[in-house]
């Protein structure tokens, strides 16, 4: 009989916890051995400093705080590894109604595409500077974040810079409905369902969901520490493979409304389940009165390998950190952070199982179908990148 083997896991309430919580609810991780517990956060900075004192044995993670953990910027300085993906995308960028009428009286179109959405916000930005208002206040999840730099990567490409023409502020996910609602900021960028939430109660409007800045975008990672990692390498391999099973499970279109019903319990996400669902089956609703449009691969809990670690995603995290200046750039960093995302426990973990996997570590991101601006990320030409930017 396989023994058990004891894991704590800390998430935050959003749609992509969700392969974790369908590893404990379905069973897959007790068929691996694993006795898995998991433990409710509400913000980035608890499931960091959790993680970093032990009180977790690994986590639903954003995918550049496992490399800033390991770089010890804004914190302390704690070896973290990614074995694995949580999945790609799921997040959008949704503005005030208020907000949202200013951009559509400059040419602002639901569903557009981002360059002409960020084209409306920028001329609604110098409109509010010639009238003397204080700039628009938008907010993500946490310094380190997907959300933070696709944020980011939006405006300053349609003429915006985030550090002068508007305000950035970190708000966890679960409030951001109520900061808006309380008229303290103009808009955010966060995971489903809070978007969604956000336009179900009449608050906001989704201007796009960030698959469409950047198509297949990295996002959460399944972390932990490396010091953990080393200790309990049979336990890592496990929980890689219960979570990746979960992840297929939750891709399959007949197994959506129950996995909506499991997130929507109030010890995970704690959302309505129709809301959810959206999400899930890759749709979403951008206004109020609008009907739910489909949002090809708007989120991908397993396809198109969902799941690898690539070496290439937590590199373009490394040169956003890099270019708002949270980092300096130094080569001692560059090799840290490419050992930060760890393919070599992902190709270990699933050998037994016989998946098809990548043979690369590593991949070239943008191009026509990768980042909206037709920008290219090529990893092997990292410096180059760099000085581009």
């Amino acid at each position: 009989m396989m023994s058990s083997r004891a894991v704590v896991v800390g998430f935050i309430p959003l749609l992509d916890c969700a392969p974790l919580v369908v590893a404990l609810e379905k069973g897959f991780a007790a068929a691996e051995g694993v006795h898995l517990t998991l433990v409710r956060e509400s913000s980035w900075a608890n499931i960091r400093d959790r993680l970093i004192v032990g009180h977790f044995d690994a986590a639903h993670m954003l995918g550049p705080m496992a490399i800033a953990s390991t770089l010890g910027i804004g914190h302390l300085k704690v070896p973290t590894i990614a074995p694995m993906s949580l999945g790609l995308g799921g997040n959008a960028i949704t503005v005030s109604n208020r907000l949202w009428d200013a951009m559509a009286k400059h040419g602002a179109v639901a569903g557009s595409n981002p360059r002409l959405l960020g084209e409306a916000l920028q001329l609604a930005v110098r409109a509010r500077e010639r009238e003397g208002k204080e700039p628009l206040t938008f907010a993500m999840v946490y310094p380190f974040s997907a959300h933070n730099y696709e944020l980011r990567y939006w405006l300053a490409a349609c003429g915006i810079d985030p550090d002068r023409d508007v305000r950035l502020v970190v708000i966890p996910p679960p409030l951001l409905v109520d900061a808006m609602r309380e008229g303290q900021i103009d808009g955010f960028c966060v995971g489903e369902p809070w978007n969604s939430l956000a336009v179900t109660v009449g608050v906001g409007t989704i201007v796009t969901p960030t698959t469409s800045i950047w198509r297949l975008s990295a996002e959460k990672v399944l972390g932990c520490r490396l010091e953990w990692a080393q200790r309990h390498p049979d336990t890592v391999t496990a929980l890689v493979r219960a979570v990746y099973q979960a992840a297929q499970w939750c891709e399959l279109p007949q197994n959506h409304e129950e996995l909506s019903l499991l997130l929507a319990q109030l010890r995970y996400v704690g959302a309505p389940a129709g809301i959810l669902q959206l999400g899930i089956s890759n749709h979403l609703r951008l206004h109020a009165s609008a009907q739910p449009v489909p949002v090809p691969d708007f989120y991908l809990s397993a396809r198109g390998n969902a799941n690898f670690p690539w070496t290439s995603h937590a590199l373009w995290f490394y040169s956003q950190m890099i270019r708002w200046g949270q980092v300096e750039f130094s080569p001692t960093d560059l090799a840290q952070v490419r050992a930060t995302f760890r393919p070599d426990l992902y190709r270990l973990a699933l050998a037994p199982l016989g998946a098809e996997l990548p043979f690369a570590d590593s991949k070239i991101e943008g191009g026509a179908s990768g980042f909206f601006d037709d920008r290219v990320f090529d990893p092997e030409a990292f410096t180059e990148y760099l000085h581009a930017t």
